[in-house]
């Protein structure tokens, strides 16, 4: 019972800081309740403001920037993986867009108005602001947050004291008079801490008196233990001490079972005159518990064939549903051959009646008396196409006609302008020759040709 109340205390200390929230809470609600429905009105109007605020400001741009993050991430995800040389890619393309960024930042301040730097006064207090509203905004929703985990604690605590002591945690009053109780508590227990320590002291007094006499005891014995060896009766007071002894054990030995077996017929009558009470309370509640038995089951039977029936009746419509979902699907199938096959008929209607229109145009220009109108027509344009094709034709039978003719004597030159070619490389060979080695041969020259003599 001790260690109960003890760990009960520990709970009850480590929890305080927790209560003392609670009550300090408890003690604004008081407050409120007693200013009365003014302050009430403004807290809720206070709640709704930042209720607001937190739906139409706040989660939306976190919605939005989780939204960008998402995007982000799903479009890196399904690009490709990148190497070294895509990243250097892209550092030198930030830098690059940075350094635009910088440059475009440096000319709209040149370019600024006094008017403008007004407004950028007034964007900035604003946005200062709203960062501030913001700010606090998250720490009203950690406070928010921590309170809720200080009531979830609270209430741990008071499910482990009931567990522990059966007894709920006190609050408002009842705590405060629990702690004015606990004082006086401490008070007594002061007190009642130096009565132990006086007690201690005279306990080491006795103490100390006792081993005395032991030792005064012991001298005795030893002095009447020497005198009965001297008298030849030795052992004469230690036989008389275990028999006073053996005889004091018999009468308590007695005495226990006599009450045992009082309290053993007792308990006996007790237990019989329970069982007898325990089968008269439940004699009713057997008779309740057998009519229950034969409900229980008659409606399981009932179930039973209940469930029967819903099963047949399930499997009934659960085929008629899978005829008339491939009804459906045959009829959606045909619907939508039709539709293209409407389709169709229209596109080829609509390129037959171009072509109606386009073959009633020709013959209008073809009929007509006016000589544009003719020039117009497609078959004035593809005669007049056709009469280029054949001149041209015509040139270039001529031009093939001549390169046929050309073509002999075109080779023969080129042939001679080959060997030709071959005959001054020779030379050119043997002139390199002439001068790089020493003279083999003789080169005369009679007539304009050239002759090599070995």
């Amino acid at each position: 019972m001790i260690e109960k109340y003890s760990t009960v205390h520990r709970l009850r200390q480590g929890s305080g800081l927790v209560v003392f929230t609670l009550l300090e809470s408890q003690s604004d609600k008081g407050r409120l309740e007693d200013s009365g429905g003014k302050g009430l009105m403004k807290r809720l109007e206070e709640e709704i403001k930042f209720n607001s605020y937190m739906v139409t400001e706040k989660f939306p741009k976190e919605l939005e920037n989780k939204k960008k993050e998402l995007q982000f991430l799903q479009k890196v995800v399904s690009e490709p993986a990148m190497g070294h040389s895509d990243l250097l890619e892209l550092e030198s393309k930030i830098n690059e867009i940075n350094t635009q960024i910088s440059q475009l930042i440096e000319k709209k301040m040149m370019r600024n108005e006094p008017i403008e730097g007004k407004l950028s006064l007034y964007r900035q207090q604003a946005s200062i602001i709203s960062r501030k509203k913001e700010a606090k905004a998250e720490e009203l929703q950690e406070a928010k947050e921590k309170l809720a985990n200080l009531e979830r604690e609270v209430s741990v605590k008071t499910n482990q004291t009931r567990e522990f002591d059966g007894t709920e945690v006190l609050k408002g009053d009842e705590f405060k008079r629990y702690v004015s109780k606990l004082r006086s508590k401490s008070t007594v227990f002061k007190k009642k801490h130096q009565i132990i320590a006086e007690f201690k002291a005279e306990f080491g007094l006795l103490q100390r008196t006792e081993e005395l006499l032991k030792q005064r005891h012991e001298n005795i014995q030893h002095q009447l233990q020497t005198i009965e060896e001297k008298k030849g009766i030795s052992g004469y007071s230690y036989t008389q001490e275990e028999l006073e002894r053996v005889s004091a054990l018999k009468s308590e030995v007695d005495e226990m079972k006599g009450r045992t077996l009082d309290d053993m017929s007792e308990m006996v009558k007790r237990l019989n005159s329970l069982v007898s009470e325990k089968k008269s309370a439940l004699a009713p509640v057997i008779k309740e518990l057998r009519q229950l038995r034969q409900k229980c089951q008659e409606l399981t039977q009932e179930c039973d064939e209940k469930k029967s029936q819903y099963d047949s009746c399930a499997a009934g419509l659960e085929s008629n549903r899978s005829k008339l979902e491939q009804e459906v699907r045959g009829l959606h199938e045909e619907c939508l051959q039709d539709e293209s096959r409407y389709h169709y008929t229209n596109c080829m209607i609509k390129n037959l009646e171009v072509q109606l229109c386009r073959a009633t145009d020709e013959m209008k220009a073809y009929v007509s008396s006016d000589q544009q109108e003719k020039r117009k027509a497609i078959r004035e344009q593809y005669t007049k196409n056709i009469a280029e094709q054949e001149n041209l034709g015509k040139k270039l039978r001529e031009k093939q006609k001549a390169v046929r003719e050309s073509h002999g004597p075109n080779m023969k030159q080129v042939k001679m302008w080959r060997d030709f070619e071959q005959l001054m490389e020779c030379k050119k060979q043997c002139f390199l020759k002439q001068q790089s080695q020493t003279s083999i041969g003789q080169v005369i020259q009679e007539g304009g040709e050239d002759r090599l003599v070995l």
